[in-house]
């Protein structure tokens, strides 16, 4: 079934989706100590505390990091696996990954 845009903004969902992907690919092959470590120098910030809110959060700013939204909104979906594009006459999910999902939900391991 292909789907055919039914409002200008939808003719941009391609390119924001590729451009939040490609800053997600350098993060889902890591460890949740490397994916801390990367959203520390990204962000040149270090994680305030251990909550999965504000991993969450960080994850999503370095997903949306230098991309044209075109008006098309992004938030980590309730289950923490996918940043999900809305606004237009349809919405996409872009999943995280395991390595993503399981930073964001249980933090980096105490050695």
């Amino acid at each position: 079934m292909t789907i055919a845009p039914r409002e200008p903004k939808d003719l941009a969902l391609a390119p924001v989706a590729a451009a939040i992907d490609m800053n997600l690919r350098r993060l889902r092959d890591r460890s949740p100590d490397q994916i801390d470590y990367e959203l520390t120098l990204e962000l040149n910030n270090p994680t305030m505390g251990d909550d999965a809110d504000e991993r969450a959060e960080r994850v999503l700013r370095v997903a949306l990091r230098d991309v044209d939204m075109h008006h098309w909104s992004a938030e980590i979906t309730d289950d923490r696996s996918s940043v999900r594009l809305s606004g237009g006459s349809v919405s996409l999910d872009l999943g995280l990954g395991v390595s993503v999902l399981s930073y964001i939900v249980d933090g980096v391991p105490v050695p």
